[in-house]
């Protein structure tokens, strides 16, 4: 420890500690993220780098001392990949957090990692732009960690995920050395995608060091909020595709099931939901839709008619309180199940037209463990967020046997382990039934090529 601290520190020219940091209150810290997962052991430093030559300078110094280094931004991860591990440095990158360049008739911008996306969406919005994607930790996440995870997010279905919005990076290899992938052109396709291939990987290839993101135009006109309930998730679900479907893309589609919806209505009060859409939710399943642009109110009411075909209770916002009380509903869900206990979040997705298979899977696998689980769907892209409560600090066992079948069963279903979360620690088990052993070795090849004294991000998805 002291060794590597005291390397660490000679190459960083950080005689007084304040780069190279090893507070015990930080080192602990370090160990995890909002997935709640803690790391058994504990890094011997935190590097808290100002700059690209900081970045470099522990990756060499790491990789001669063949130390593992774990990339880290804001910590809001939610499957264990930035938390540091028994006896790695972890590299931060949450302080490089400048916005270097915004480009209005190019529409795009340069920033550091650290940069966060509702920072960078309040600074590009004064010239009538904004980062498309829109995680709901939009608050508090970073751009770099958004980019090592390609995290999703509400607008998904219209805008796509971060990787659609990221045009080229700057990224330091776990030698040192640094390289720039992809372009500032709305075209490009020369060599291998590289900044793809980055995009979601994870920590695991390089230490993102910036960024160049497309920007897109804020649409015109005010956005359009419909709120439904429906009897059932099968309903709900058949609704939620009859919309997508439809002429005009919605922005938002997000369903709630009926526990979900329960707990929301404990949470905030049941006349809440009751004043917001005509109908106390009382075992009913909440649907979400948004349009935005110029069209969106007519986008709007000509989805009325659809969603009541499915046998909902519509709900159209008529102004922007009504707009926001809609989206409260759905803002409410995670503190509405961390107000019942613990919660794991998960994230799986599956094709739109198994979405109603996939709820009625969890529902089963719930009431076969003996757990809640409360679910939350961007419906509109088939990606399902089931939140397992549990009492006590640490996942039950049972938990983790009940999470172990839905990953099953949403794979079988042709769906997917990770949505936009990654997967980091808690979902490697599985990675190599939804990827086979072909892929895998593919990859693994890849993560060599990169990284050949295997530092970075070592025992992390792979």
């Amino acid at each position: 420890m002291d060794t590597v601290v005291a390397a660490l520190r000679s190459a960083l020219d950080d005689e007084d500690g304040a780069v190279v940091r090893t507070e015990r209150a930080l080192l602990d810290a370090a160990r995890t993220d909002k997935s709640g997962w803690t790391a058994p052991g504990g890094p011997v430093a935190v590097v808290e780098a100002r700059t690209v030559e900081h970045v470099q300078a522990t990756l060499r110094t790491c990789s001669s001392l063949g130390v593992a280094v774990v990339p880290r931004g804001a910590g809001t991860g939610l499957a264990g990949g930035a938390n540091g591990t028994e006896g790695s440095v972890v590299l931060s990158v949450a302080r490089m957090d400048r916005i270097l360049a915004v480009s209005v008739e190019d529409e795009y911008a340069v920033v550091e990692p650290g940069v966060l996306n509702g920072h960078l969406d309040a600074v590009v919005a004064e010239h009538g732009l904004r980062f498309a994607p829109d995680p709901a930790s939009a608050a508090i996440s970073s751009i770099g960690g958004n980019i090592a995870t390609n995290a999703g997010g509400l607008r998904c279905v219209k805008y796509g995920v971060t990787r659609e919005a990221v045009l080229g990076l700057d990224v330091v290899l776990a030698d040192g050395r640094i390289v720039s992938t992809g372009h500032r052109t709305v075209k490009g396709v020369t060599g291998l995608d590289l900044t793809a291939l980055l995009v979601g990987s994870e920590g695991t290839l390089g230490v993102i060091v910036g960024a160049t993101v497309r920007l897109v135009p804020i649409p015109a006109g005010e956005p359009a909020t419909l709120g439904a309930v429906y009897p059932s998730v099968e309903s709900a679900a058949q609704a939620a595709a009859a919309v997508v479907a439809g002429a005009e893309r919605p922005s938002t589609v997000e369903l709630l099931d009926a526990a979900a919806l329960e707990g929301i209505a404990a949470f905030l009060g049941p006349e809440v939901i009751a004043e917001t859409v005509g109908s106390t939710g009382a075992g009913g399943v909440f649907l979400l839709v948004e349009y935005d642009g110029p069209g969106a109110t007519e986008a709007a009411q000509g989805a009325v008619p659809r969603l009541q075909a499915a046998g909902g209770t519509v709900h159209l916002a008529r102004s922007a309180a009504e707009r926001d009380r809609l989206l409260t509903i759905r803002r409410s869900f995670h503190p509405a199940m961390e107000a019942r206990g613990r919660v794991l979040i998960e994230d799986v997705a599956v094709p739109r037209s198994r979405l109603a298979e996939m709820f009625a899977r969890v529902e089963e696998i719930g009431a076969r463990y003996g757990v809640a689980i409360p679910t939350v769907a961007h419906a509109g892209d088939g990606n399902l967020h089931p939140n397992f409560v549990f009492d006590g600090d640490e996942v039950p066992a049972h938990v983790w046997e009940a999470a172990d079948a839905m990953f099953h069963a949403a794979i079988e279903l042709g769906g997917t382990l990770t949505g936009e979360h990654g997967v980091g620690v808690l979902k490697r088990r599985w990675i190599g039934e939804e990827l086979g052993d072909d892929v895998l070795e593919l990859q693994r090849g890849i993560r060599r090529v990169f990284d050949p004294a295997g530092i970075l991000n070592p025992g992390k998805v792979l």
